[in-house]
């Protein structure tokens, strides 16, 4: 079992939610998060100077069988890439035990 964190731009969550739910990830947990880059830089909006220096993002989390892994990739992939700095990171980690509460199911049963 995998545990994939995906942080994405906001503009991108509901594409990237439609590209997992095609790959057959039907549930993720996700929050409004800020970051700090690299680029800091001034955006001017109707003569208001706007920092730039913490960015606003969506932290996605999931978890899912070995096999779902690269199909979730390349749907994160695909919906949430620009190709402009800032696109996101995606990181994904093994999970040594899962276990549903309602029934005590374990393992992978514990995902469905």
């Amino acid at each position: 079992m995998k545990k994939v964190e995906a942080i994405i731009r906001k503009t991108k969550f509901t594409d990237m939610q439609e590209s997992l739910h095609g790959a057959g990830i039907d549930f993720m947990t996700y929050w409004e998060v800020r970051g700090v880059g690299k680029a800091v830089e001034e955006r001017s909006y109707r003569g208001i100077v706007y920092d730039t220096s913490t960015i606003e993002r969506i932290m996605v989390i999931f978890y899912c069988q070995d096999h779902m892994v690269e199909p979730a990739i390349k749907a994160i992939m695909a919906s949430a890439k620009t190709g402009e700095i800032g696109d996101g990171k995606i990181f994904i980690s093994d999970v040594e035990r899962g276990i549903k509460i309602r029934n005590a199911d374990e393992g992978v049963d514990a995902l469905n």
